[in-house]
């Protein structure tokens, strides 16, 4: 059961250490005591001297234990070195008593029992193999001195008139103590330890059960505040729509009543629903990107996806732009690696990619501007890249570039229309595909936008 020792033995055994020195001052006080009055009230029939000895010594070295307790062992301490002066005390607590007993009687003194006091407090702060280990050693020191005076190894001191003086030599009072001795000490170890154990054991549990309630606390609190943080995110998300999809209904009920109450002279009319018309255009565009924003917060539909081959998806988006490009007089260089492996993706998705990517480069890059794309395979996956020569971004505006709704200063100064959702999709969209996004750009010499998608080992396009 050692694995049960550390919960709380490793928290307090150096306390426990410190206790066990303090017990044994007033143990020493109380035999110290007792010596006193028992000399004298047994004639002075006991070797005093030995005895005081032995008491000085027993004084000494507890003096020495409070030393090192007190001064010398600290809370960083080893718990190994804990363990050793726990030990280091009971045998020499052992040994000491084994003394007294001798040149008290022996055999004929009723404080034999007294093995049980060090057996008892070991199995309580220690293992249970060790607590059978000190209730084997009182054991062996006890029968060793009862069988030393008998077989006349070491001398007998008779308690004169307490005890008859032939009872240390004979055989059954012998048997009879060891046994009972013997018994009592593993008896004792087994009881101690066993409660201890059970202890530990309710203690480790209570102990692992704070701890994982302290981490499930610890994942609530974090939990809330993602909610609390998404809960701040949606709310500003329908503030941001609502106020997006307002305006333009707001604009075209305004050129509807000019119209209706007869305010738009007959040469200004095509021109006042031409504005309307583009308004309602804005709000199909800002309604459509909000579709494909929520398609990317529903859970990945395997069944959908496919292998697509991206440089062909870049070439059909192409060749829908070009006329755009061609209206604003941009030069575009185009450069695709051949031999391109495919992705695992949506058509529809990696479409969505090319078309925001490349109708913002066309969008903010100035007429007689450059644009070039490219699209090759590195380390990390397919890479693609879009570059102009455009407004360009800030440092300061670049942090918030790929926020739903956001548009820099400068794009709102050189075209009105426009949703701010674009590269939050094409964000979206690299997150559902295991890529990622990232941009390097300078105000007023343009920007430059790449990405990254994972590809399919052997799934080149043909």
């Amino acid at each position: 059961m050692s694995e049960i020792l550390h919960i709380p033995v490793d928290r307090e055994l150096g306390e426990r250490v410190s206790w066990l020195v303090d017990l044994r001052w007033l143990i020493l006080g109380l035999a110290g005591v007792l010596g006193l009055v028992a000399g004298p009230w047994l004639g002075h029939i006991l070797p005093l001297g030995t005895l005081w000895l032995v008491f000085g010594i027993a004084m000494g070295y507890n003096a020495l234990l409070w030393v090192i307790t007190r001064r010398l062992v600290s809370r960083l301490t080893p718990y190994a070195s804990h363990t050793f002066l726990m030990h280091a005390q009971i045998i020499i607590d052992l040994v000491l008593l084994t003394s007294v007993l001798h040149l008290s009687g022996g055999l004929e003194n009723p404080f034999s029992v007294y093995y049980m006091l060090p057996v008892v407090i070991g199995s309580v702060l220690v293992t249970r193999r060790a607590s059978y280990a000190y209730a084997t050693v009182a054991t062996v020191l006890w029968v060793g001195l009862l069988l030393a005076e008998a077989w006349g190894l070491i001398p007998h001191y008779n308690l004169t008139g307490f005890r008859l003086p032939i009872r240390y030599r004979e055989a059954a009072h012998i048997v009879a103590e060891s046994f009972v001795l013997a018994t009592a000490n593993f008896g004792a170890a087994y009881l101690a330890s066993s409660i201890v154990e059970r202890l530990r054991e309710g203690e480790r549990q209570l102990y692992e059960a704070n701890a994982s309630c302290e981490l499930r606390a610890g994942e609530l609190a974090e939990l809330n505040r993602r909610l609390q943080e998404l809960d701040h995110t949606r709310s500003l998300f329908i503030r941001l729509v609502t106020h997006e999809l307002r305006a333009p209904v707001a604009a075209i009920q305004s050129y509807l009543q000019l119209i209706l109450q007869g305010y738009v002279p007959q040469d200004r009319l095509n021109e006042i629903i031409g504005k309307a018309e583009q308004r309602a255009r804005d709000q199909l565009e800002l309604i459509g990107d909000l579709l494909d924003l929520a398609r990317l917060g529903e859970p990945k539909d395997l069944d959908k996806t496919e292998l697509v081959d991206m440089a062909a998806v870049l070439h059909d988006v192409l060749d829908m732009m070009q006329a755009r490009i061609q209206d604003r007089s941009q030069t575009l260089d185009v450069e695709v690696a051949p031999q391109l492996p495919c992705v695992v993706a949506q058509v529809e998705h990696v479409r969505q990619v090319w078309i925001n990517l490349v109708s913002n480069a066309v969008k903010y890059t100035p007429e007689g501007g450059h644009i070039t794309v490219r699209l090759y395979r590195d380390e990390e996956g397919l890479h693609g890249s879009v570059q102009d020569t455009g407004i360009g971004i800030s440092p300061e505006e670049q942090e918030h570039i790929f926020e739903s709704f956001y548009r820099t200063e400068a794009a709102k100064a050189m075209s009105r229309h426009g949703t701010g959702l674009g590269l939050s999709i094409v964000t979206g969209i690299m997150e559902r595909y295991g890529g990622r996004m990232w941009l390097e750009s300078e105000l007023g010499k343009g920007s430059t936008f790449h990405f990254v998608l994972p590809v399919l080992e052997g799934s080149e396009a043909s």
